[in-house]
């Protein structure tokens, strides 16, 4: 099982964060991990980002990504939107 962490953080602190559970059978799969990261902002109530090649790399390198104002057309009110898979063994 996979799951996305999402977390919205401001001068090194996190304001909010929430995990949600991805149907995803292999990580080169993007529709539900990008399907997540939607469901995410909704959650947080901020724009979708824009996925660029360097998220692709972080993401396939560290499992995490982060998002910062030159992904989102709207200003925000943080420092910067971070993804991060979890891979649980069961």
């Amino acid at each position: 099982m996979i799951k996305l962490w999402g977390k919205i953080v401001k001068k090194n602190n996190i304001l909010q964060n929430h995990v949600i559970e991805l149907n995803i059978d292999k990580l080169t799969d993007t529709k539900p991990l990008l399907k997540g990261i939607e469901t995410l902002c909704n959650h947080f109530d901020i724009s979708n980002p824009i996925w660029m090649n360097k998220n692709t790399d972080e993401i396939e390198r560290i499992n995490k990504t982060r998002f910062k104002a030159q992904h989102f057309i709207e200003e925000m009110e943080f420092d910067y939107f971070e993804i991060e898979l979890i891979h649980e063994k069961i």
